[in-house]
Order: C-alpha cells, then structure tokens, then sequence
C-alpha cells in the first residue's frame, strides 16, 4: 500500500500562509531542506484548490512529472491546466483510500489544511514532515484544523539548519 505524507512548510505559530494566503514569508533562496530528496521518492500530489492556485501564481508549474489530483468542487475557469493535474469532485476520503490501494511511490500531500484535516482523521497519512520556519506571523491560514481525537505520533527523525528551520518528521498511528 502506498503512503500518504504531508510534508509542508509551517510558521512557529502554526500558519501555512499570511491572512491573504499568501506565502512570501518562506524562504526562496539557501537551503533545500530535504525537498529535493523527498520529490525524489513521490510519483504523485494531492492538492486543495487554494493551493493550486498559490503555485500556479508562483510561476510555471512544478510539478509536470508527477501525477497532480487537485480537489475542488468547480474547478477553475480560465487557462487550461497542465496535462499533469486532474481536478477531483469525489470526497477526498474515499478517493485517497482508493488511490493508496493503486501501485505507485509516495503520495505527497502538499495542502491545504482543509484537505489535510480529513484525511488525517480518516487515518490516511501515513507521516507528517513538518518543515518549521522560525517566524511567528501572528495570524494566517492554520495548519491545523479540529481533529477528532488526540493522536499520538512517534518520532522518525528531526533535523535543524543553521538558520534555525526545523524539520520535524512523525510517523502517525494506524487506524483499524
């Protein structure tokens, strides 16, 4: 079975992105921290709406190699997408269970949160990487959203950089 990580960049005080979704606030430049490896071993994203259009309005799509599954109820008008990305009105929950059970690498869970936070309650993914700048924005789009129960997670590994980022990587519970 294929698993399911959420490797995702985060502010000290749990924000993915300013008040307007914006994210400026990450570093462009220096250290890769680990990205370049981690899109080495996935084969496919999964993305909410609000997400993909943050990295298409970043510049030319990145990901043209992998298989992109953006979830949107409508999905946008306008430019036409890459060939890479499918848009998907199924419930997440149900299209993840299925899409775990194909052959394939890691599945990346690049955002958002209002993706994230079913898919973590449903027990669909499988790791947390959690890249932690050292800025506090005060406000913004949350990481996290209400999770049912409390879950315990079991350290992988932790790694720090000079410039005081934090990449936190939890292995997460099994569900029946």
């Amino acid at each position: 079975m294929r698993k399911v990580v959420l490797y995702i960049a985060t502010s000290l005080d749990g924000y993915i992105a300013s008040p307007d979704g914006s994210v400026e606030w990450l570093p462009t430049a220096g250290h890769d921290y680990g990205y370049a490896e981690f899109l080495a071993s996935a084969d496919t994203t999964l993305l909410g709406r609000a997400t993909y259009e943050q990295v298409l309005d970043s510049g030319p799509w990145p990901y043209a190699n992998l298989t992109n599954y953006v979830f949107s109820r409508q999905p946008p008008a306008g430019v036409p997408p890459h060939a890479s990305v499918q848009f998907v009105s199924d419930e997440p929950v149900d299209f993840v269970r299925a899409l775990r059970q194909q052959s394939g690498r890691t599945i990346w869970l690049i955002g958002g949160s209002t993706l994230a936070s079913p898919l973590l309650t449903a027990g669909l993914v499988d790791e947390l990487m959690l890249l932690v700048l050292p800025r506090v924005l005060g406000s913004g789009i949350p990481l996290w959203r209400h999770q049912a129960q409390p879950q315990m997670l079991q350290v992988i590994r932790t790694q720090t950089w000079p410039d005081g980022t934090v990449l936190l990587h939890y292995k997460l519970p099994k569900k029946d």
